[in-house]
């Protein structure tokens, strides 16, 4: 998936706020259901983000059109994981190890093999 880099998502210098990477990776995870005419939810689950440890590489500027490149490394009952990155051109700029748990009625519930599936899919390395 690509993003551009908007004003609004700068400092006054022109360099990407830190907490805008959080949102570009979670955007990506939740365009990657849209694409395949899915929501991140069930009627019964949704998915929580339980962990993550990000890594800032390089600063993203103003203009910059980054992709999101997004990898399953984990898949258990009822959470996954999975390693986010964004890339501009051949550079890593920002790195995030994330760890989204299955949840239903604020308690950790299984994913479905039929999600299990799509996840494999979806987030495909």
């Amino acid at each position: 998936m690509k993003i551009r880099v908007y004003y609004e998502d700068t400092d006054s210098l022109g360099v990407v706020y830190h907490a805008n990477y959080l949102k570009y990776i979670e955007r990506a995870r939740s365009e990657a259901f849209f694409a395949i005419g899915r929501k991140p939810e069930s009627a019964e689950n949704y998915f929580v983000v339980r962990s993550m440890s990000v890594r800032f590489v390089k600063s993203a500027k103003l203009g910059d059109l980054l992709e999101v490149r997004s990898r399953l490394t984990e898949l258990r009952a009822a959470s996954f994981r999975l390693k986010q990155e964004l890339w501009l051109d051949n550079a890593l700029v920002f790195s995030a190890d994330v760890e989204i748990a299955s949840v239903r009625a604020a308690k950790p519930a299984k994913i479905d093999d039929e999600t299990k599936k799509l996840l494999n899919e979806v987030f495909a390395g």
